[in-house]
């Protein structure tokens, strides 16, 4: 059995969208064996984000990679670590903006995958349709970064069985 940590954003929350985005997991075959609505505070969210050099230099380099030239307009700074932890800031002010519906899924060998398949491309315009955020998506990266903040794209799925571990006890520490 394999466990992964999915949270639908308080966009999806606002919108209505949480019964739909757990029919479309467990449509797949995957069981909520856990699940709790949360007003997450500032240290839950800067908590969620990884405050790691890998983490921001992974993460600063994707963005100047993604945005080029528009990464100065944007930041002020083509440096991959000040970029990263500017976005941190703009993620944790997303994540305490509204309610959150926080969930463990599970399933077999190959559920975190399956989850990262289903939820679609974390740019809601690059998703293909059928997953979620390609049909329920409504945000851009262009509109957020122009805007100076996160994007709103719905939930989050853990990217490996480690960060999947990591973040359940953040977020269920009665469960871990």
């Amino acid at each position: 059995m394999e466990r992964s940590f999915v949270m639908i954003k308080p966009d999806g929350v606002r919108r209505g969208l949480t019964d739909e985005i757990i029919k479309r997991l467990t449509d797949a075959g995957l069981e909520i064996t856990a699940q709790k609505e949360v007003q997450a505070d500032r240290d839950l969210a800067y908590q969620h984000y990884a405050d790691s050099d890998e983490w921001y230099f992974n993460t600063g380099s994707k963005t100047v990679s993604k945005l080029g030239d528009q990464v100065m307009e944007i930041f002020g700074t083509k440096e991959p670590i000040a970029i990263a932890k500017q976005i941190r800031e703009w993620l944790a002010t997303y994540l305490v903006g509204g309610p959150v519906v926080a969930m463990i899924v599970s399933g077999p060998e190959g559920t975190i995958q399956k989850i990262r398949d289903l939820a679609g491309n974390t740019g809601p315009e690059f998703a293909d349709k059928g997953t979620i955020r390609g049909d329920m998506g409504a945000d851009t990266y262009q509109k957020a970064n122009t805007e100076k903040r996160a994007i709103e794209n719905l939930m989050h799925s853990s990217e490996s069985p480690v960060e999947a571990e990591r973040e359940i006890k953040l977020w269920f520490p009665e469960m871990a």
